[in-house]
């Protein structure tokens, strides 16, 4: 007898037929500037995977905002504008960042939320001067190396309908948060908040906070891989980035670029064992079955197959 299951399961082929009448609005060209490093991903994949997905969240968003208007109707007040918030998680390395802008690109190309915003969890990390009076540089990534209370306010305003919200911007060429720059958010139809932890249910200090980041949620993605997997590609990455931004002056991550492939290899090898594939072990995979859909990926980086919780 088959276990009980919050999740509906399907094939990529099964998932693929969902798509209906949605209309392809990418091309090569956009594709090109959305995808990640050393991600191969294709029109064939956008069209298999994304388009289904950009239509179960298009009638999301519309279900949401009709439900709104009856709210609204009910207080006997204006309708008031408040941006549909998904949250997408998973790994380093898994590719929920081109998950996110190729979403962010469909989404925006449906007629009834044109306005689409990204935002990283990045920004909300400490800088590098708080990690390391903290002792917490080696835990970059972690929960306890973000501003939780941050992001959640941040949330509270997005989702109260302020007419301006700022976030913090992250960059990952001098690694540390970029000082007065902010990415401000205008009462956007949709907002895309992608991280590693977006799913976690505590500080990372061993309690609870007051409130989850995904209380926000209107709807929560996860991107999954067996772990081997990932790993390869962080290590593939880690190469990539040894022949280029790593060689930039103003990296942070510039003294790599002098390794050997042999030594690279190794260090990044050494960086999953004692960083990234601790946090996915200890506290991002764990959180994988609070999403309310799962985009499974194969050893080549393509989706595999698709579960989508029904209660």
């Amino acid at each position: 007898m088959t276990a009980p299951s919050p999740y509906v399961s399907f094939t990529r082929d099964e998932w693929a037929r969902l798509r209906a009448a949605t209309p392809l609005t990418l091309d090569e060209h956009d594709l090109a500037a959305l995808r990640g490093i050393n991600e191969q991903i294709d029109l064939d994949e956008v069209v298999e995977a994304y388009l289904p997905l950009s239509r179960l969240l298009n009638l999301y968003v519309s279900a949401a905002q009709n439900l709104s208007a009856v709210t609204d109707t009910f207080l006997g007040q204006p309708a008031a504008r408040v941006p549909y918030v998904i949250g997408i998680g998973g790994s380093v390395a898994v590719g929920k960042s081109t998950t996110a802008r190729i979403l962010q690109a469909l989404l925006s190309r449906w007629p009834d939320h044109p306005t689409v915003d990204l935002v990283t969890t990045d920004g909300f990390l400490y800088p590098n001067a708080v990690l390391e009076a903290q002792h917490l540089m080696n835990r970059k990534g972690f929960p306890e190396s973000y501003d939780l209370r941050r992001l959640v306010r941040f949330l509270m305003a997005v989702k109260s309908g302020a007419p301006e919200v700022a976030a913090p911007v992250y960059s990952h060429l001098t690694y540390d948060i970029v000082p007065d720059e902010r990415h401000i958010v205008r009462q956007s139809d949709i907002v895309i908040l992608e991280g590693l932890n977006v799913l976690e249910t505590g500080d990372g200090r061993g309690g609870p906070v007051r409130l989850f980041v995904s209380d926000f949620f209107d709807f929560s993605i996860y991107v999954d891989a067996v772990e081997a997997d990932i790993e390869q590609w962080y290590v593939d990455r880690f190469l990539t980035l040894r022949e280029t931004s790593f060689r930039d002056e103003a990296s942070f991550f510039r003294h790599f670029a002098a390794l050997s492939e042999r030594e690279a290899v190794d260090v990044a090898r050494a960086i999953w064992r004692d960083i990234n594939g601790l946090n996915l072990r200890e506290n991002i995979e764990p959180t994988r079955e609070r999403a309310k859909l799962i985009l499974e990926k194969g050893p080549d980086h393509a989706v595999r197959g698709v579960r989508l919780r029904k209660v």
